[in-house]
């Protein structure tokens, strides 16, 4: 598949356009007084291929929040969802409840040229991502705060309106969310979102089809809800530890003990990575700034020294070290985000921005049909024989 918003190399992890992680955060803008990069400059760079200049920043910015109010029909839709729902469920509804307004849905209908297609698909994707934080926040509030939405705050950026819509009006949460929402952007075309997304578009399934079904595979437990269960893991570790400082003996106790039950470490290793992942040491980095004494921060810390080496040596395990799973739940945790089967649903805010910045592309180069071979088990056995 052709998909050029990021590109993943085995050793040195990601890069978006070209550009690593440090080199974004050095060049992207921030908010006053911030250090953490903002997604309005990631989703400009995936989609331009360059940084955008300050008054283009500003100009995107305030685009998202021109089109971001949701109607009161979308919003009385999102508090009709039963709260027993899962919110990564609740999401993938709402989006598909909002595909009434497509502008590409529409004009396909009547008649609209296919040079036009992706000037039509830009502006569902910008219509999408603008409504997207506020769709979340209120799914947040209803189903785990008695439907108490707190209406947006349009002197912040999107990810610190996110936030604050959320419920989290500390600095250093915005300053979380920022970073996290641009590292989580885009993992290049193969992982199950972004090929979900890709693959459903190349029908010419507008935005919020595509990227309705792109959420339905991030919530499977191999993909998006890993973050949960890194999470749960080291909760579990912590009881193991019963009280005692994070210790190097007893998290190889804990290790060697889920892997004899046939489990996995989460959060430990990854299809494409031969290295510690790049978002990984950004969010450890954002750790050891700002979080002093938590314990499951600290116990991450000590894994990260500790279980790649276990790892290691088993032979089978090709990449013994880190992903990002491994530490994005601990900080979401520890501003005080405890419902941690709606992280997922933060990684989808995120990974909007490169799954439809490379929609808009694939239009724009009339990319065909995803339509992949298939085999039978008659043909494998053939060639088992052979």
């Amino acid at each position: 598949m052709l998909y050029d918003g990021s590109a993943l190399d085995a050793i040195t992890g990601i890069t978006f356009r070209g550009h690593s992680i440090p080199e974004f955060c050095e060049k992207a803008q921030k908010a006053p007084g911030g250090v953490e990069p903002l997604p309005e400059a990631m989703f400009f760079l995936l989609l331009a291929g360059r940084y955008p200049t300050d008054k283009e920043f500003n100009e995107l910015s305030q685009e998202w929040k021109d089109r971001g109010n949701l109607t009161k029909a979308e919003l009385d839709f999102i508090l009709s969802l039963p709260r027993e729902m899962h919110p990564m469920s609740m999401l993938s509804m709402v989006l598909l409840y909002i595909q009434k307004g497509s502008k590409f849905f529409k004009a396909y209908q009547e008649g609209v040229h296919k040079s036009k297609y992706w000037e039509l698909y830009y502006e569902d994707s910008m219509d999408l991502l603008a409504k997207l934080p506020h769709i979340c926040a209120y799914i947040y509030r209803h189903k785990y705060k008695n439907s108490d939405i707190i209406a947006p705050d349009n002197s912040l950026d999107w990810a610190g309106n996110f936030s604050h819509m959320l419920g989290y009006s500390e600095e250093q949460m915005k300053e979380c969310i920022r970073g996290y929402l641009s590292i989580h952007s885009d993992h290049e075309g193969g992982n199950v979102s972004a090929h979900t997304c890709h693959l459903v578009g190349s029908a010419l399934a507008d935005p919020y089809l595509s990227y309705s079904a792109a959420m339905n595979g991030l919530a499977g437990p191999l993909h998006g809800l890993a973050n949960q269960e890194c999470l749960k893991w080291l909760t579990e570790l912590k009881d193991y530890h019963k009280g005692q400082q994070p210790s190097k003996n007893i998290i190889e106790e804990f290790v060697k003990k889920t892997l004899a039950s046939g489990r996995v470490i989460p959060g430990y290793g990854h299809a494409v990575l031969r290295n510690t992942d790049p978002r990984f040491m950004h969010l450890k980095s954002f750790a050891d700034r700002n979080i002093k004494n938590d314990y499951i921060c600290d116990l991450a810390r000590t894994c990260f020294d500790t279980i790649p080496g276990i790892l290691g040596q088993i032979g089978k395990i090709k990449n013994p070290y880190p992903n990002v799973d491994a530490f994005s739940g601990a900080l979401l945790q520890h501003y005080g985000m405890k419902e941690n089967d709606f992280y997922t649903v933060v990684f989808g805010v995120s990974r909007a921005l490169g799954c439809l910045s490379n929609g808009v592309w694939s239009r724009a180069y009339g990319l065909p049909i995803e339509r992949p071979n298939s085999i039978t088990l008659e043909y494998i056995e053939r060639l088992d024989k052979k």
